[in-house]
């Protein structure tokens, strides 16, 4: 496996997830288009061969467009921009709360799709690897915006892939369960992080689907469970 001479586009690539899968898709030989609502100044003045990055909203059309008009070719995707929150029941969810986690989890995802897409077709060759859920695949009390919004990921990732499959563009999720992070780590003190995905480890099959060793598979919601 190796992305030796393409060129990644990573959303979400200031979090801690975007940060391991931007290194190992550089050790692999991938020159990085990161991508994030905000960086850093210094950050963004730090000048790097094969590393550009740029603050923008993704949950903003136009300017997701426009930034895509920006940064020229590219061959893969790795669409990581999104989050988590619990919620209230169902019945209590607001309209705030529902609409923070479509924007954050839902929009983002297709604007960059609406303005990546039409470029990859005319290429004739690309990847992209959303990022669904492991906990999704089924409803769970207090967890119905978040189980709601990564269905949609699920379903549009295989919708998608049917569309422009033919045309040598792969699109693939993976399904992570929990994810040994810091806030994880916080939020949960009692659970055993042992049995969590190790970043590193979702980052290797982030890469993988994004690599021309994937080029066969097509549409797969692709579960990272760890040891749980």
């Amino acid at each position: 496996m190796n992305l030796n001479g393409k060129t990644v586009v990573i959303t979400g690539a200031n979090g801690g997830l975007g940060k391991i899968v931007a290194e190992t898709a550089r050790s692999l030989g991938a020159s990085l288009v990161l991508l994030d609502v905000a960086f850093a100044p210094e950050q963004l003045q730090q000048a790097e061969a094969g590393v550009s990055r740029h603050a923008v909203d993704l949950g903003d059309t136009a300017a997701t467009r426009a930034c895509f008009e920006k940064i020229g070719r590219f061959d893969a995707i790795f669409n990581l921009a999104g989050g988590f929150t619990m919620g209230p029941a169902v019945h209590e969810i607001t309209d705030e709360e529902w609409d923070f986690l479509f924007k954050m989890n839902v929009s983002t995802l297709h604007n960059v799709i609406r303005a990546a897409v039409p470029k990859l077709i005319a290429q004739g060759r690309g990847a992209i690897v959303n990022v669904g859920a492991l906990g999704a695949l089924k409803g769970a009390a207090n967890m119905g915006t978040y189980c709601a919004t990564k269905s949609v990921v699920m379903r549009l990732t295989e919708s998608l892939s049917a569309e422009i499959k033919q045309h040598g563009i792969n699109v693939n999720a993976v399904l992570p369960n929990v994810i040994d992070t810091p806030r994880n780590r916080a939020d949960m003190p009692d659970a055993d992080p042992k049995q969590w995905v190790a970043p590193q480890d979702l980052a290797n099959v982030i890469c993988f689907l994004g690599s021309d060793a994937a080029r066969a598979v097509h549409g797969a919601l692709v579960p990272v469970a760890g040891l749980s």
